[in-house]
């Protein structure tokens, strides 16, 4: 049942943005929240998803030793950096000879959510390094979180979230002094992946 509340969870808080105009979304970074990708699907069925890289690497060396976490690192990364899905299969293979005995559990992890890690090896680099991480959405929260710890308690909800709206004014003002690179070379290759999507806002 506990799943199924956290499905649904999800799911509300989609069908949400929708209602509030985001009619399409073309690739969803996720961090792996359970229930997220089965609710995504349901409300925006066109978008592709892509599970974030650093948090599968950071999920894999949680309980790898010291002395291994290095090569271990080392090893994965010819997984998520190969030039292409199947060279990322095929290092996975290798990355298994050498450490499945010992860690089982990351390969069986890396091959349960394949679907998902391996969405972004269709892209260029410049696309890769939009979508492999939820790193900015994290950088977000962490302010949110800096700004209410530091204020002790709140007298009113409404105080709350005005301290939350402030915080998420300055994430994105720092968003918007951020260029991104390659725009010119990301933006023909979405209109190509998602024409169907695309053409309804570049006519």
């Amino acid at each position: 049942m506990r799943g199924c509340r956290l499905w649904l969870g999800r799911l509300t808080v989609l069908n949400d943005i929708k209602k509030r105009g985001v009619q399409d979304v073309l690739i969803f970074a996720i961090d792996g929240l359970n229930g997220f990708n089965e609710a995504i699907k349901a409300v925006y069925p066109k978008a592709e998803i892509q599970r974030c890289i650093v948090h599968q690497i950071r999920s894999s060396l949680k309980f790898v030793s010291w002395k291994d976490r290095k090569a271990v690192a080392k090893d994965l990364k010819s997984v998520y950096s190969a030039h292409n899905e199947e060279d990322g299969q095929l290092a996975l293979t290798e990355f298994n000879d050498i450490w499945g005995k010992k860690y089982p559990n990351i390969t069986a992890s890396w091959q349960t959510h394949w679907e998902e890690l391996a969405t972004f090896f269709k892209y260029p680099d410049s696309v890769r390094k939009l979508i492999y991480t939820t790193n900015p959405i994290e950088s977000l929260n962490a302010t949110i979180k800096r700004k209410t710890k530091s204020k002790g308690s709140f007298p009113t909800e409404a105080s709350a979230f005005k301290v939350m709206y402030l915080a998420t004014q300055e994430q994105q003002e720092k968003w918007n002094r951020t260029s991104i690179r390659n725009w010119s070379e990301i933006y023909p290759q979405l209109c190509i992946f998602f024409s169907e999507i695309m053409s309804k806002y570049t006519k």
